[in-house]
């Protein structure tokens, strides 16, 4: 495979899910880290074409593959990456591109999905307080949404739900 190629096909598959994992401690980092190694060994270069989609959480706390205990709810093949961030935390644009989608996705909860040429960026378990809207024009950096809640209400045929019987905003952890 060319390294091109490679670094799309990555990139893609990081930005397919984009976290579920609200609920763990937050690691706050002054620096953002610009090359990333995942565990199976390949890398690639966020250069300046990309912004990291919630800027100051830089932990992934579940990678790209298959994993042997997922969240209840959710497949043993997890197609995209976790980051730990607290509710509220701003999420960001990674390239520009036009919004696709807004609303409840399954799995993925709040869902926002952002085209641009060959890539697409979705953006999983956000607040239903959406900062966009489908069919705009959203430039690399711009903050679209905030990490969402654990518990949601109201969301009709949301089979989702925590321990307690609560829906929750899909498949969650914690």
């Amino acid at each position: 495979m060319s390294g091109s190629f490679l670094f799309k096909f990555i990139l893609s598959i990081i930005l397919i899910v984009f976290f579920i994992c609200i609920f763990f401690s937050p690691i706050i980092c002054s620096n953002i880290t610009i090359n990333t190694t995942y565990q199976n060994n390949l890398s690639f270069d966020m250069s300046s074409d990309y912004s990291w989609p919630c800027p100051g959480y830089t932990r992934i706390s579940s990678y790209f593959g298959y994993r042997k205990k997922p969240t209840s709810g959710a497949s043993t093949y997890h197609s995209g990456i976790d980051i730990p961030a607290p509710h509220g935390s701003n999420i960001v644009a990674v390239f520009d591109g036009y919004v696709q989608y807004t609303g409840f996705k399954g799995a993925d909860g709040f869902t926002i999905i952002i085209q641009s040429n060959n890539f697409t960026a979705i953006y999983g378990h956000v607040s239903p307080n959406f900062k966009v809207h489908k069919g705009q024009l959203v430039k690399k950096g711009e903050i679209i949404g905030n990490v969402g809640p654990k518990i949601v209400y109201n969301v009709p045929n949301n089979p989702y739900t925590d321990s307690n019987g609560n829906q929750t905003n899909g498949a969650t952890t914690r």
